[in-house]
């Protein structure tokens, strides 16, 4: 299971703002909206615009470029829903934001080899 990152202190989102930081070797964009936390990943699978850049409306942030539009919450393409961008676990512990870097996908065992 991976680990949490500090990604900033809470007074370094603002509301209803992307900001992009980097969680494991890759950007994220972390969203405060109403209270709640929220982490997608950062580029645009359209073009690669900054999402964190986008204007956030209601759970939705819309990509700076070309207007594709992401659900923060867990990084449904809007206008598509079997489309989605990897969304990350945030949590605030003291001041801290902090996200949850993805784990490595499993590698199948070698034939031969038992699985572990």
């Amino acid at each position: 299971m991976s680990d949490f990152e500090v990604v900033g202190k809470v007074s370094d989102f603002e509301e209803g703002v992307g900001k992009a930081v980097p969680v494991d070797g890759r950007m994220v964009a972390v969203f405060k909206k109403e209270g709640q936390w929220y982490a997608i990943d950062d580029l645009c699978p359209h073009m690669g615009a900054s999402l964190a850049e986008g204007y956030v409306e209601d759970h939705t942030v819309t990509c700076p470029w070309h207007a594709w539009r992401f659900c923060i919450k867990d990084g449904t393409w809007e206008d598509n829903p079997r489309v989605k961008v990897e969304s990350f676990e945030v949590k605030v512990q003291d001041d801290d934001v902090l996200v949850r870097a993805k784990d490595e996908p499993e590698k199948p065992a070698d034939e031969g080899e038992p699985a572990t």
